[in-house]
């Protein structure tokens, strides 16, 4: 690898380990927002920073059961738990050489932590892909099997679920699906008994990565990916599968080297968006773009996010087809009108996952990225809720 290319991995890296690469930490200031922000639109900026551990770099991944159990892991090697939506956080995982780079739970007791793997980030020595748990977090193990080639690290997992016959009336068991990872190996697992073992199939050569994933059901599904593990040569990529995963086909392709996608938000099971990323050291190269879909991920378009060089895309999330929000570097987006126009939310830098969780009264956000924050969003503002 070249020196050029070199940079750009490392640069890719950073945005994760921050601690060790302070080139990447927040900016000082940030521009103004070109646009106003309308009464109609005013609830999808109403984010609060909870208060947290306080971490150099960006956090990876939150996830929450209820609107107020929840937790979140980042790349020091720990886990928090909160029962009260946010307001308090106890450490209930922590372990040197481990980067918590996913999490799923199928319910209050049963989830999976997936790290990252030795060989990319600084300092990151634990060879275990996939952690669990049975008692609601207190205690993690790793996982008793994986099939096939070895798993080096996991980006994202995904829960969708599984019809079957039981006594005689229809019932649904959840699958846990794994993929993984930022500058390859690629890797695609799932689990039907709680993560305890994995069965493994294949991702084409041509996804060198696999950042996020996502099932709308048992058969259909998506990886986000690109084509090279070499970022200088990669263009953003995302698969898909109508036989849950036994063969893939391409759907999309960004035009643009530098290029990789991210994450997914699916707030029906027409619409959809894929985060994508540019890399590019040319400040020409300051376009950048949102991949959305209207027929189920058969076909993808790209839609401009903002013409900045400085913004970097991360996480994505939508409560309906029209409303939701985008995580970048150095701050986030919002829209309401599915992608035709956006403006800046503030709700952290580096925003890398956003989760949007059901309640009675309407629907709760939760973000993490440098920093941890929560949006409450009504039910005259809220419909279909996308994880």
């Amino acid at each position: 690898m070249n020196v050029s290319t070199t940079l750009v991995a490392i640069a890719m890296c950073c945005t994760s380990w921050v601690a060790e690469n302070p080139q990447e930490a927040a900016p000082s200031s940030i521009a103004a927002p070109s646009a106003t922000t309308s009464t109609a639109t005013s609830a999808l900026h109403a984010w609060t920073r909870l208060s947290t551990e306080p971490y150099a770099g960006k956090q990876d991944d939150i996830f929450f059961v209820t609107p107020d159990l929840g937790f979140y892991g980042n790349g020091a090697g720990k886990i928090f738990r909160t029962t009260d939506g946010g307001v308090t956080w106890e450490k209930v995982f922590e372990q040197k050489g481990t980067f918590v780079r996913c999490l799923a739970f199928t319910d209050a007791k049963h989830g999976v932590m997936g790290n990252i793997g030795p060989g990319y980030f600084p300092g990151v020595t634990d060879a275990t892909p996939i952690y669990r748990t049975e008692d609601g977090g207190t205690t993690w193990t790793p996982a008793k099997s994986i099939e096939g080639a070895p798993v080096v690290g996991l980006c994202a997992f995904d829960v969708v679920k599984v019809p079957f016959i039981n006594a005689g009336n229809l019932d649904h068991r959840p699958r846990i699906i794994g993929v993984g990872r930022v500058g390859g190996p690629t890797a695609f697992i799932w689990s039907d008994d709680l993560g305890q073992t994995w069965k493994q199939g294949k991702i084409p050569a041509i996804g060198a990565m696999a950042f996020d994933v996502k099932f709308l059901d048992e058969k259909r599904g998506f990886i986000a990916s690109a084509t090279h593990a070499d970022v200088s040569q990669a263009h953003a990529l995302i698969l898909a599968t109508e036989d849950g995963g036994a063969t893939w086909n391409e759907v999309y392709r960004s035009t643009r080297p530098f290029e990789t996608t991210w994450k997914f938000s699916f707030p029906t099971s027409e619409t959809g968006y894929c985060t994508v990323q540019s890399y590019n050291p040319d400040p020409a190269a300051s376009q950048r773009f949102v991949a959305k879909t209207t027929d189920g991920g058969k076909t993808w378009t790209e839609i401009p996010l903002v013409n900045d060089h400085k913004v970097r895309e991360f996480g994505i999330a939508f409560v309906d087809a029209e409303r939701g929000w985008v995580g970048a570097m150095p701050h986030g987006f919002t829209t309401s009108d599915g992608g035709k126009s956006w403006s800046r939310v503030n709700f952290g830098n580096a925003v890398n996952k956003i989760r949007v969780v059901p309640t009675k009264d309407g629907v709760v956000g939760y973000a993490i990225g440098v920093d941890i924050h929560k949006l409450i969003l009504p039910s005259s503002a809220s419909a279909d809720s996308a994880r």
